[in-house]
């Protein structure tokens, strides 16, 4: 492992419990811990997991017009997101393409916004030069990251802050948590009910300690993240979104608010609008993001290749792996338009042979998000 990577706040912690580290966005992150990538993956559908998630980018934005200005990079409906809830959302480029996805979360006085870790720096640079002079950016470096996911993550986290377990998917609260200041949001990444948990960098050691205390939570690593992210539908930037990517060929089109693309004095006015909005209201996309359930055993990987009956090239997959709940491969892919029709049949290339897929509905199994 280089020594140029960086640490997060748990590092130590997860050296102890046994982890196996990958570089992964400029940090050594734990890939898997004992159980393996399988049982971890099972684990957290079946009782509760932790996820060390400190190196993603935490922003604050400040100031009176922040959701105004927010409006102005990002296709967001920013200014319709009431005082406590959380708001997926794209920035986008001049020619309609994802820059990134991020979430954004109205808390009151300013805006808090989590982004990818490998477009930090990227998004940092766009925030400085699309937000104006009447937004203050705050980035803050002193903070970390957990994420407490699985069917029984609403029950540990109620017994040690009761509060929590009144808020539904996509609320937000500030609450203190055994002592520890904790920004609490009802969201994950995983299609489990849960909570992502904001703390202070210096007690995040302590809070995680708490909570794998709990005979139901284990330590989990990226290996299980992304099998859980990818089952659940979700997408990952760089793989399955990039500059070249808009929202209508991702099948985004409900993360840009209703008040940006039906009129009104809020319609467009974002970076890309004219494609985007044209693509969506024509549904004219030359490709589109779908599912794919494979027909054998076999695994189909990021960078595959698909193609029909004719041998004729038609896609190629973003990501993939073999879905532990699900029983079978899955993969996510951009396929041309006619053939995104669900159960058409489209063949992978895996070793020379051709392996046969189905387009599938997703997500892959059905999410558990509590909304009350």
């Amino acid at each position: 492992m280089s020594d140029d990577l960086l640490h997060t706040s748990l590092y130590d912690l997860h050296q102890r419990s046994g982890a196996k580290f990958v570089p992964f966005a400029g940090y050594a992150m734990p890939v898997q811990f004992a159980m393996g990538v399988k049982r971890e993956h099972e684990h957290v559908r079946q009782r509760c997991g932790l996820f060390d998630v400190s190196h993603m980018g935490q922003i604050l934005l400040h100031g009176n017009q922040a959701a105004m200005a927010l409006e102005q990079i990002a296709p967001i409906d920013a200014q319709g997101l009431k005082t406590g809830r959380q708001r997926y959302g794209l920035f986008t480029n001049n020619n309609g393409g994802v820059h990134d996805d991020f979430m954004a979360v109205n808390a009151g006085d300013h805006f808090y916004l989590v982004v990818n870790a490998a477009r930090r720096s990227a998004d940092l640079v766009l925030l400085q030069t699309g937000l104006g002079e009447d937004v203050e950016i705050e980035v803050l470096e002193d903070r970390a990251l957990l994420a407490l996911q699985g069917p029984e993550a609403r029950t540990v986290l109620s017994e040690l802050c009761p509060e929590v377990g009144e808020m539904i998917f996509m609320d937000h609260r500030r609450v203190e948590i055994e002592g520890v200041p904790t920004w609490v949001s009802c969201s994950g990444y995983t299609g489990e009910d849960g909570y992502e948990l904001s703390v202070p960098k210096e007690q995040a050691e302590t809070l995680a300690q708490r909570l794998l205390s709990f005979e139901s939570v284990e330590p989990i690593g990226l290996g299980a993240r992304d099998s859980l992210r990818l089952e659940a539908g979700l997408c990952l930037y760089g793989h399955d979104l990039d500059e070249t990517t808009t929202p209508a060929d991702a099948n985004l089109g409900w993360a840009i608010g209703k008040a940006r693309r039906q009129g009104g004095e809020r319609e467009g006015g974002f970076p890309g609008a004219d494609v985007i909005l044209t693509q969506l209201a024509n549904r004219d996309s030359p490709r589109l993001r779908v599912g794919l359930q494979g027909e054998t055993r076999t695994p189909v990987r990021e960078g595959t290749l698909l193609y029909d009956e004719a041998d004729v090239e038609i896609g190629q997959v973003t990501s993939g792996t073999f879905g532990p709940s699900v029983g079978a491969p899955i993969a996510m892919a951009y396929l041309e338009r006619a053939w995104t029709e669900r159960n058409q049949t489209v063949y992978a290339e895996v070793r020379g042979k051709r392996q046969p897929m189905q387009v599938s509905a997703m997500p892959f199994i059905k999410p558990r998000y509590y909304r009350g």
